[in-house]
């Protein structure tokens, strides 16, 4: 009976490993396929942020030069607090 026993539980173990073999190959199957799409997926996303990244360099640039554009016509437009201020002496002096 002992060894009746033991011939079933060896014989149990033997198929408990197969099944166990044939198990792990199929959660590597799915791994690698779910790799593979996360590397596809990595991929499109870094070809996405260098564009990103290229335009907004050149973004910067747009803007560093309106920037010195709009600084270079501020510069030569008059004040016109002085143009104020006479009118205003103006409409306090003759119109009462």
């Amino acid at each position: 009976m002992k060894k009746l026993f033991g011939i079933f539980i060896a014989v149990g173990a033997a198929i408990a490993g197969i099944l166990a073999l044939f198990s792990s190959s199929k959660s590597k199957k799915e791994f690698s396929r779910r790799k593979e799409a996360n590397d596809k997926k990595l991929e499109f996303i870094t070809k996405k942020a260098t564009k990103v990244k290229a335009d907004k360099k050149v973004t910067k640039a747009k803007i560093k030069k309106t920037t010195a554009k709009v600084k270079s016509t501020k510069a030569k437009v008059k004040s016109t607090k002085k143009a104020k201020s006479t009118i205003d002496n103006f409409e306090k002096k003759y119109r009462k």
